[in-house]
């Protein structure tokens, strides 16, 4: 059974840190482009950051001009998990994040919810003093 499991999120002052895990259980995470999305109330779900497959795609990785610079995401396979590392954290970062699957197809970064196929059931990041 396919199932992705987010966590680490939570409340943060704006500057802070935080470090979301998404773990994957079913299938390996290795052979897919992985995503992390936001949705925040009353708005889109955005992409944020993605990681292509590492076995077909050398694991590049991608992050949208909103959090470049502050945002990284990366992959343990061992574990099976890839992690979100938030730093330099603003209001406008508070949101519900989410963790996705799709397939891998070496066209560069894919930010769009639509070619996702599982996703997991998102965990809260709100940042505020």
């Amino acid at each position: 059974q396919v199932q992705l499991v987010e966590s680490g999120g939570g409340l943060v002052q704006p500057g802070g840190s935080l470090r979301l895990s998404c773990a994957a259980s079913g299938f390996s995470l290795d052979y897919y482009t992985v995503g992390w999305f936001r949705q925040a109330p009353g708005k889109e779900r955005e992409g944020v950051s993605c990681i292509d497959s590492g076995d077909s795609g050398h694991g590049n990785t991608y992050h949208a001009d909103s959090v470049k610079g502050r945002f990284t995401i990366s992959r343990d396979n061992a574990k099976n998990t890839v992690y979100l590392q938030l730093n330099s954290l603003k209001p406008e970062d508070t949101a519900v994040y989410y963790c996705a699957v799709g397939p891998y197809y070496g066209l560069g970064p894919n930010f769009s919810p639509l070619e996702y196929d599982y996703w997991g059931q998102g965990t809260q990041v709100t940042v505020s003093s």
